[in-house]
């Protein structure tokens, strides 16, 4: 380590973000524009360069964490970019996006804040486009096979990055008009700005990797006949199976999923779109659900001038510490945060009869009623125990003329008939079933990301990607290990 004594004498300082009354006002990223470099290289210094690193465990990629904090502490920022890469084709969208399960096993998080990693990360990822440390790396010669890969989230990605440096002809089947999955609809423009996408799709197309946007396999173009014009087959389409709320008064007007609502507002930061036709301006919204998808609709909402905007959450508020009991290190514990978007919120008090942030804790959603023209006027909850057992006495109304439901996903999309065309055997969960070799059923056909692991983290999909390469690659060339294979498919997370 650079610092033997930086943990000891440098206190945990984060990248900071803009003042609360401009960044609502803007779709750009909520951090302070080059505040990041100043104070990335004493948080470096703060790594113990561990004799057991459990950052590495706690991350799928396996991320040679302590490696690049050194070089970043002494300033050699290619050798940096250099190792970061070695593990992630895309740690500018995990330096953003990730919630970071590498800190919650930082050994020095046993007794002090942790190494700010996320943060180190996308330092050496930004740094590395502007210095040109991430120039394309087509492969020197072609294997003469053909891979399809469908979906262009995370994991589809990863997995065709890898395979085109590996030499073999990809091509990116993606239903929606433009790249990037979820990460170009689902993701705010605040919380990653699609500048970072777009530069690393022209990365891989000048690599050699190929496109197909605004194709949709197994309606667009024959499931089965694709199979025939391919060696292999990804099949990468994620979780997009969203969550529904069966409760009386869901029929009503004017309640929407989640990813029916983020995506319009992208197209607005897109341009294709002057204002979104869901726009909360004006309007009562409530988001029923309190993960990550959720705050997203929060941030949204405020910036499109919501009258106030209320996020249910149907567990109990956390507390600030770890439940050493419950939760003990390293693995990540559900404490109390306060994302950007609850930040704004609680500053703007968009929510009066919520807790500071704009979130109502142990909160469930028993109805909604309509405003007598069919569209909804409001929602019923009640508060329930740990057990989700309504607690008598504690009904409550709250005005809403926008719903969001941001509940999760169950599976892969079934309805454009990819998954019953090539024949794709479905897991007891509803997920592409595969083996431990990320093979399906059918030969030569292979399942990746969310779709076949289930609703899970970005940081999840790029392994995934990259280990289904390698899986794909074996099975292309009958050469083991010419791929880095981080996890496989039976992995998860650590837990007690």
């Amino acid at each position: 380590m650079a610092d033997p004594k930086g943990f000891l004498t440098t206190p945990r300082e984060e990248w900071p973000r803009r003042p609360v009354g401009e960044r609502v006002r803007d779709w750009n990223e909520v951090y302070v524009p080059g505040a990041l470099l100043p104070i990335v290289g004493p948080q470096a210094d703060r790594c113990m360069d561990c004799g057991v690193p459990f950052c590495h465990q706690a991350c799928p990629l396996g991320n040679l964490i302590p490696e690049w904090n050194d070089l970043v502490a002494r300033e050699d920022w290619r050798a940096a970019a250099e190792r970061l890469h070695a593990t992630n084709n895309f740690p500018e969208f995990t330096g953003r996006l990730c919630p970071a399960p590498c800190e919650a096993g930082c050994v020095l998080a046993i007794n002090q804040p942790a190494v700010t990693i996320k943060n180190v990360e996308c330092a050496i990822a930004d740094r590395a486009w502007e210095e040109g440390f991430a120039p394309p790396a087509p492969p020197e010669r072609l294997s003469g096979r053909t891979v399809a890969v469908i979906g262009s989230g995370p994991a589809g990605l990863a997995a065709a990055q890898q395979l085109t440096r590996a030499g073999h002809t990809v091509a990116v089947y993606e239903r929606d008009d433009r790249v990037g999955g979820l990460m170009r609809y689902g993701i705010p423009e605040f919380k990653m700005e699609k500048r970072h996408l777009e530069r690393r799709v022209e990365q891989m197309r000048a690599e050699g990797t190929k496109f197909r946007t605004s194709t949709t396999v197994g309606r667009d173009v024959d499931a089965a006949e694709l199979r025939t014009r391919y060696d292999a087959v990804v099949l990468a389409t994620g979780a997009t199976a969203w969550r529904e709320l069966a409760v009386p008064g869901r029929e009503l007007a004017g309640i929407h999923q989640a990813m029916e609502y983020l995506p319009l507002a992208n197209r607005v930061c897109e341009g294709d779109l002057e204002s979104s036709p869901l726009s909360a301006a004006g309007r009562h919204v409530v988001i029923v659900g309190g993960g990550d998808t959720g705050a997203d609709c929060l941030g949204t909402a405020v910036r499109e001038g919501a009258a106030s905007v209320t996020q249910l959450d149907i567990y109990a508020r956390p507390g600030p510490e770890r439940d050493e009991d419950a939760e003990p290190w390293p693995t990540y514990p559900k404490v109390y945060r306060l994302s950007a978007a609850h930040e704004e919120a609680g500053a703007l008090r968009t929510a009066p009869a919520a807790d500071a942030d704009a979130r109502l804790f142990a909160a469930s959603t028993l109805r909604f009623s309509g405003d007598g023209e069919g569209r909804v006027g409001a929602l019923h909850l009640v508060e329930v125990d740990s057990g989700r057992r309504a607690v008598p006495g504690t009904e409550r109304v709250l005005p809403a003329d926008l719903v969001l439901l941001a509940l999760g996903f169950s599976g892969p999309d079934r309805e454009d008939g990819l998954v019953a065309r090539l024949g794709v055997a479905l897991s007891p969960r509803g997920t592409l079933a595969r083996d431990a070799g990320f093979a399906t059923n059918v030969p030569g056909v292979f399942a990746a990301g969310d779709a076949a692991r289930g609703q899970s983290l970005i940081v999840w999909a790029i392994a995934e990607g990259r280990a289904v390469a390698s899986a794909v690659d074996r099975y292309l060339t009958g050469a083991a290990g010419r791929l880095p294979a981080p996890i496989t498919p039976d992995d998860r997370p650590m837990t007690v």
